[in-house]
């Protein structure tokens, strides 16, 4: 894994330097709920290494990033939502929406969900 980015809030969680309500952990990635939810169930799936954007997912990184979807999958079933549906999404720079650069996988569910989302 890489070295933490000292100026990242995620990484900032990660180190414990901010505390988070977090409900999952594995040697690859945690998980918290957002402190701003969008839908009754509003979980953070993070990386535990240091990849600012989609852009800057390397060859090294694809095991890292399946890791981030099986674990939405477990938090899903764990949360009650996997049934009903649930959203799994990741946004790439500004203009997407992104606004911590340290890549996150958004779980989203709990209620119905429109599309397009936005």
């Amino acid at each position: 894994m890489s070295t933490a980015s000292p100026d990242c809030l995620f990484c900032k969680i990660l180190t414990g330097d901010i505390a988070a309500d977090v409900i999952y952990e594995s040697d690859t990635a945690i998980a918290f709920r957002d402190i701003n939810p969008k839908a009754p169930t509003h979980v953070l799936i993070i990386p535990r290494k240091h990849i600012a954007t989609i852009n800057d997912i390397g060859e090294d990184d694809h095991s890292i990033v399946g890791s981030l979807y099986a674990a939405a999958r477990e938090i899903a079933a764990d949360e009650g939502i996997a049934n009903d549906g649930y959203r799994a999404v990741m946004n790439c720079n500004a203009a997407a929406g992104q606004t911590v650069f340290h890549i996150h996988l958004h779980l989203l569910g709990g209620r119905e969900l429109g599309w397009p989302p936005g």
